[in-house]
């Protein structure tokens, strides 16, 4: 399956595919509304707001599989998302990513990059990868891995003018 051909639910329940952002390089995180990491709401929203203008974009999928940290509706979702952390970046419909039911995105992600020890498993909330502008999948981060330590890996890359300079493998 090509990257650009997943089909994927905004929050707000419009479906599509990640083909609208073809040619942008893309960080991908698994987000919850009641977990340890979610002040990187604020990280992530500062990186999107600072580089979305050359091509950049932030995109959440909220999930409820670690210790029911994500416990809201889509509607809840949006709204403390915005009036908590004033987030403006792309934000989609829950999914799971581990199991039977995980999304096919999660699963194409995981396939790419695998974890530690060759693990596909997403072991917990605000796991990230960073997708080239081509749809390549360049690297997975830890949840610990802040917007802040990502943010000279974005930079890199939206320099290249392909958005993938090679140095992510």
């Amino acid at each position: 399956m090509n990257f650009y051909e997943i089909a994927v639910t905004t929050i707000d329940g419009q479906t599509g595919t990640l083909d609208s952002y073809r040619g942008q390089l893309l960080l991908i995180v698994n987000v919850a509304s009641k977990c340890g990491f979610t002040s990187q709401y604020t990280g992530l929203e500062a990186l999107y707001r600072r580089h979305q203008h050359r091509g950049f974009a932030v995109l959440g999928f909220p999930c409820d599989q670690f210790a029911h940290q994500e416990p809201g509706n889509e509607a809840e979702i949006q709204s403390f998302c915005s009036l908590t952390y004033d987030v403006t970046f792309p934000l989609f419909a829950k999914v799971q990513v581990n199991g039977a039911g995980a999304h096919p995105l999660y699963n194409f992600l995981k396939k790419a990059q695998p974890g530690i020890l060759g693990s596909e498993a997403i072991k917990w909330n605000f796991t990230k990868f960073l997708v080239s502008r081509d749809g390549t999948v360049l690297k997975r981060y830890a949840p610990t891995d802040t917007p802040e330590k990502i943010e000279n890996d974005v930079k890199e890359l939206i320099e290249s003018p392909t958005g993938d300079n090679g140095t992510f493998v």
